[in-house]
């Protein structure tokens, strides 16, 4: 395999572009921007939270989902699991400092949906009734 063909295969960008399809930063982006992620990293920002918690925290997730979404922001160095070792085991999650970086930017993302909600609402009811 010549030089130039294996430089193509691997991405290694200065700096993330996830405009780039071939950009990791796209799968970062997905896992950070989905329904459940933000919402995980929000409640974590508060401080950590048992597995239970979450869910209650957390309306309409199922456990499987919420199982899946943290493994997948455990992975990605967002959160830590750490096990008690007692009986039964007690497993809390926590945002790690590079999660803990997204605390502001979810939190004021998350207060803007609060405030504008009513205002986004009505614009689709207003083009509903166009088409």
């Amino acid at each position: 395999m010549a030089v130039g063909s294996q430089a193509r295969k691997t991405f290694r960008p200065a700096m993330s572009d996830a405009f780039n399809s071939d950009c990791p930063g796209r799968e970062v982006l997905d896992h950070i921007t989905s329904r459940w992620g933000v919402l995980i990293l929000t409640a974590l920002g508060r401080g950590p939270l048992r597995f239970s918690e979450l869910h209650t925290t957390i309306g309409g997730i199922s456990e499987k989902m919420l199982s899946q979404t943290l493994r997948t922001l455990v992975r990605d160095g967002l959160v830590s699991r750490t096990v008690e070792p007692v009986t039964p085991p007690r497993v809390s999650y926590e945002l790690t400092d590079l999660g803990r970086g997204l605390n502001a930017p979810m939190q004021q993302f998350l207060d803007w949906i609060r405030l504008h909600t009513i205002e986004v609402v009505a614009a689709q009811r207003r083009h509903d009734r166009k088409s």
